[in-house]
């Protein structure tokens, strides 16, 4: 039989495979669309395999909801193009209402399970079907889920990032006020709900970060801290003496530190690193550090942040909550970044099809 363009685009448009292979699997199946569509799928199982040590760091998060129920998933492709791709997006969309019915603990438990579209196979089949069909290794790396009287989500950058929001309250205000924080929640990224969901052993890591990082960058330090260390670096010619002489020339100059070598600045942090245990003790430098302690709990605690739409740029996310319902409480919130914390490929597609061609 002979094998159109037509049957070709409507094989394509039906499974999201290459052109070539929907050429090739309707020229194998005699022109048969439904044969043609399982000789796809048979053929899946083996590329993707051949395919699964290929990154897979882009792709798209979507979300699901019902009741008071929400899940986030992301699954990753290897190209921003396929992300883009309807038949990937209504796969990332199962997926996500997949994970909102599942019981499972984990991806390895939800792959296992039932697919929701096609009882017939496990959701691991379906991502296998869908490798084959698109052509990319594809990975379904992670889903979570909240439960609250009241939930809500957001996607943002077309699947770029996806929230969802469980909190307790009443009223219809609630939701609105909860999609705004949603937004939030997407733009600044915190970690914590508030200071209280943070624990002793994690505040203390913290102030021991800041304390370091704190006494390396001397330039930040208190004045009265880094005169007593050039003192010492000039005195004791702990600095070779092209420093000592740019110093000697420069030291009213606020950008003294142009003119100093980083072996001159490095050395500073190490004198600053051995009298530890000394400026932790030192009231000026402990307010220093407190300092920088407070402004990065507001950062990463959502009730601290100054809230995105706040009119006066000064009203944080906890007073905007109260202003709206006094018994609005955010119980839970998770946060999917496409991508984050993955190796990402360098593509080179001029140099591909060259390849290709050559």
């Amino acid at each position: 039989m002979a094998i159109t363009a037509g049957m070709v685009k409507e094989l394509r448009e039906i499974s999201g495979a290459g052109m070539m292979d929907c050429k090739k699997a309707l020229t194998e199946c005699d022109g048969n669309m439904e044969e043609a569509i399982e000789f796809l799928r048979k053929s899946g199982a083996m590329k993707a395999e051949k395919k699964a040590s290929r990154i897979a760091a882009e792709g798209i998060c979507r979300t699901a909801v019902e009741g008071g129920k929400a899940a986030v998933v992301e699954v990753n492709s290897e190209t921003d193009f396929v992300a883009k791709n309807e038949v990937f997006q209504t796969f990332v969309e199962n997926v996500a209402k997949q994970a909102l019915a599942s019981s499972a603990a984990d991806v390895e438990g939800l792959l296992a399970e039932n697919w929701i579209e096609d009882g017939s196979k496990t959701v691991k089949d379906a991502l296998v079907e869908k490798v084959a069909t698109i052509g990319e290794n594809l990975n379904i790396r992670r889903f979570e889920k909240v439960q609250a009287p009241v939930v809500v989500d957001y996607i943002h950058g077309g699947g770029r990032i996806g929230v969802i929001l469980g909190a307790e309250g009443v009223g219809a205000e609630a939701t609105e006020a909860l999609k705004n924080i949603a937004m939030q929640i997407a733009a600044m990224n915190p970690q914590y709900i508030s200071r209280d969901d943070i624990s002793e052993a994690e505040l203390d890591k913290l102030r021991e970060i800041t304390i370091d990082s704190a006494l390396n960058d001397a330039p930040s330090l208190p004045k009265p801290i880094l005169q007593k260390l050039i003192d010492r670096a000039v005195c004791d010619k702990l600095w070779g003496e092209p420093d000592i002489e740019a110093y000697e020339k420069e030291k009213n100059n606020k950008f003294l530190f142009n003119f100093l070598s980083d072996e001159a600045k490095a050395k500073l942090a190490a004198l600053a690193m051995e009298g530890r245990g000394a400026y932790i003790a030192d009231k000026i430098f402990s307010g220093l550090v407190d300092g920088r302690i407070s402004k990065q709990l507001k950062e990463i605690c959502l009730m601290d942040q100054v809230y995105v739409k706040a009119e006066d740029g000064k009203q944080t996310v906890g007073a905007y909550l109260k202003s709206v319902n006094a018994n609005l409480k955010i119980t839970k919130f998770v946060r999917f970044e496409t991508g984050e914390g993955l190796e990402k490929k360098n593509e080179d597609f001029a140099a591909e099809v060259a390849a290709q061609l050559g």
